[in-house]
């Protein structure tokens, strides 16, 4: 596996590089709530600047499935990129169209143009191939490379990840690199103890990473809405709670496993349990085992982890070389219920090896909590990706740069 990668591209003086980041960022009353995405583009687009190249940026925003939406116009995205850069920084009000054509011809060298919303065209994620190689060789005229830089996107087999990098030179830009050098150390070469702390609502979200990473690991952590499933399968009653009946073999079945290598699988002795899911509900701290016995019965519904589990998960993540993170610990965007997800967040800023946050809830986690990104050791741009990566699946995006 060699990644083709942009320092091998070589000059780069006078070319027209196009470049596929990831701007599938949050918004909130029409205003970019996390810029994180965007952030992490700069590198990449500063070292293309710099080399002399006429940038040209493409993403996708939301899900408007083919149809142009305002809602989810990249315009914004576009000024704010603007703000974050030096040079001038072009919209185009279409990806293939006369207003993108015309400024791609105007464009100069260390100038950027970010055309609209890929997904305003069907053929972007057309399942049809000759719909996508059709949209993708449009994208790719007068292109000299394209730079694939969108993480969040590799696991995608869609015209601007995939057919568009079949049909020009291509690389992997810096954030992508260094993605996939991170994740791939994760399942190849991580320093031991090594923790994988995994959150979120379901387990069927994460039982193909459990499955890849439990012989590699040395101690699992669960948490978020997922937990409850892994207390039920051990004969606990849980409540209200978030419970998938249909995978309780499943996860016994994960439990002997690890019980077999060695790994040791942490589930929480104490539950935030609350009589309704709501921000201003009634809560109390109960036992994981015991659930069931507080003022709120079977109605009870658990929400975070207690904070003696956050303790404990604080110091095994602490005592780790290595700590991979995906999914809150419990509903984090409410105050009462954001505690223990605020406690793994916090370790991690204090462990002595490398922690990483796993992208998509958590990293939206540690910005709303005010963590600033440096303070880990690095933060994914991808949630599904990093996921698929480290399940072991093979992704699209990376295969056609060589990986």
């Amino acid at each position: 596996m060699s990644l083709r990668t942009l320092q091998s591209t070589g000059d780069l003086t006078g070319k027209t590089v196009l470049v596929r980041s990831d701007f599938n960022v949050p918004f909130s009353n029409a205003v970019i709530a996390d810029d994180g995405r965007i952030r992490a583009s700069l590198p990449t687009l500063e070292y293309l600047i710099r080399a002399g190249a006429a940038v040209i940026v493409m993403s996708h925003l939301g899900r408007p499935d083919g149809v142009v939406d305002s809602t989810w116009s990249l315009e914004p995205v576009a000024r704010r990129l603007g703000e974050l850069l030096t040079v001038p920084v072009h919209f185009a009000r279409d990806t293939v169209g006369p207003d993108a054509d015309a400024r791609r011809r105007a464009l100069v060298p260390g100038e950027v143009l970010v055309l609209e919303n890929l997904r305003f065209d069907a053929r972007e994620t057309s399942a049809a191939e000759s719909d996508r190689l059709e949209f993708a060789t449009q994208l790719t005229t007068g292109v000299d490379l394209l730079v694939s830089d969108g993480f969040g996107v590799v696991h995608r087999k869609h015209a601007s990840v995939y057919d568009a990098a079949r049909i020009v030179p291509s690389s992997a830009g810096l954030l992508v690199a260094t993605e996939t050098d991170i994740l791939h150390r994760l399942t190849t070469d991580a320093a031991r103890p090594y923790t994988v702390v995994l959150g979120g609502s379901k387990v069927s979200d994460k039982l193909g990473v459990i499955e890849h990473l439990l012989p590699r690991i040395d101690r699992l952590l669960i948490g978020g809405g997922m937990v409850f499933t892994f207390l039920a399968a051990q004969g606990h009653r849980v409540g209200a709670s978030l419970c998938e009946v249909d995978r309780l073999d499943t996860v016994r079945g994960y439990l002997e496993t690890a019980q077999k290598l060695g790994v040791g699988v942490i589930l929480p002795t104490d539950i935030v349990v609350a009589n309704t899911f709501a921000a201003d509900a009634d809560v109390t701290v109960t036992s994981s085992d015991a659930m069931e016995d507080t003022p709120y019965g079977a109605s009870g519904v658990g929400l975070d982890i207690g904070p003696d589990t956050s303790r404990r998960f604080a110091d095994l993540i602490r005592s780790s070389r290595t700590v991979f993170w995906n999914g809150p610990m419990g509903v984090f965007e409410m105050a009462a219920f954001a505690a223990g997800t605020r406690a793994v967040a916090t370790a991690l800023t204090e462990m002595d090896g490398l922690g990483v946050v796993g992208g998509g809830d958590s990293a939206a986690a540690v910005r709303a909590f005010g963590f600033p990104d440096s303070s880990f050791g690095h933060i994914s741009t991808g949630g599904g990706a990093s996921l698929e990566f480290l399940e072991g699946k093979s992704l699209p995006g990376l295969e056609v740069l060589g990986w």
